[in-house]
């Protein structure tokens, strides 16, 4: 391997991994609004409760307020985490080295996510609900109350996407060497 790190990237136009080459960089910025975006519900939700004192049933977060349906349609919180997983998977290729193995750690989290909110769909949509509940109810539900466990969730997941960009961002020589996206390595 060489030392000398080329001082441009690697780009590939080709679809559609162009979004982990040429379009990675941009595809990455797109993705972590989506992320920083559902944090803010959670967060506001998460105010209006132990903040604002309000009871779980009347926190709903900045868009469940004008749109309460929003805060209780399982249908849109399944979307969310399958477009969460679906953007884990996709912009994966482009990570290299320590960047890919914090990367793959977000994923398998959110796989994970991901399950529990299947099953919540699937009790919403059947009416048959997990451990005699009278509510749809995760695995990890029967153990935490939901607000607190999608904190958990979203935290355990973003934590790792978070190390996994900076370390992108900052690759050392032999990840630099092996990076093939618009990301413009700066080895350390």
């Amino acid at each position: 391997m060489s030392d000398k790190v080329s001082s441009a990237p690697r780009l590939s136009t080709g679809r559609p991994w162009s979004l982990n080459s040429a379009h990675h960089r941009a595809a990455l910025g797109v993705f972590m609004v989506i992320v920083i975006a559902h944090w803010a519900e959670h967060l506001a939700q998460a105010y209006q409760i132990w903040g604002l004192g309000w009871k779980p049933p009347q926190a709903r977060g900045v868009l469940g307020m004008p749109f309460p349906w929003l805060i209780s349609s399982e249908w849109l919180h399944y979307g969310y985490a399958l477009v969460m997983l679906f953007f884990l998977i996709l912009l994966r290729p482009g990570f290299v080295g320590r960047s890919r193995t914090w990367w793959t750690v977000a994923l398998a989290i959110q796989f994970w996510h991901h399950i529990e909110h299947l099953l919540l769909l699937l009790q919403s949509q059947t009416g048959h609900f997990l451990a005699g509940r009278a509510v749809p109810t995760s695995i990890l539900q029967l153990f935490l109350p939901r607000v607190e466990l999608h904190l958990f969730y979203n935290t355990v997941v973003f934590i790792p996407m978070v190390v996994a960009m900076y370390l992108h961002l900052r690759p050392n020589r032999a990840e630099a060497d092996a990076m093939a996206c618009s990301c413009t390595p700066q080895p350390v």
